[in-house]
């Protein structure tokens, strides 16, 4: 399947999560939320590894191990604060801010992994910004 289709259901389920987490904070604490939400992800993500015989670490290089580990600090950090964000803003508030991640994705692709600075894509990063500025006042 083609890169766009598999984004563009990021996309969509990205969307869903924002209003199933949202429900799921409701009246319990955000670190919580968030555990069980983890718990979740690991059964999801060991039963699909384990389905698709894709549960070989050893392929695993010692940088694998270390960027897939700063990842996943990351993106625990990244949902701590969305849950924190979710129990005092409505969906309308952090959905929009939370998307900025594209614009901070794009310039760390630039700096970081030396991508090729497309006006295009700056363009589309300047209008995520002014929507979001937008959806805030």
């Amino acid at each position: 399947m083609d890169y766009r289709i598999w984004a563009l259901l990021s996309a969509l389920f990205a969307g869903i999560t924002a209003i199933l987490a949202k429900k799921g904070v409701d009246g319990v604490p955000p670190n919580t939320a968030l555990f069980v939400r983890v718990a979740f992800v690991l059964i999801f993500s060991v039963s699909l590894a384990v389905a698709a015989k894709e549960a070989d670490l050893s392929n695993l290089t010692r940088e694998n191990w270390i960027f897939l580990g700063l990842s996943a600090v990351a993106t625990w950090l990244s949902w701590l604060c969305y849950f924190r964000a979710l129990q005092s803003g409505t969906v309308s508030q952090v959905a929009p801010i939370d998307k900025l991640s594209f614009v901070i994705a794009m310039i760390l692709g630039i700096v970081i992994l030396k991508e090729k600075f497309e006006p295009k894509v700056a363009l589309g990063a300047v209008l995520i910004v002014a929507g979001v500025l937008i959806t805030l006042k």
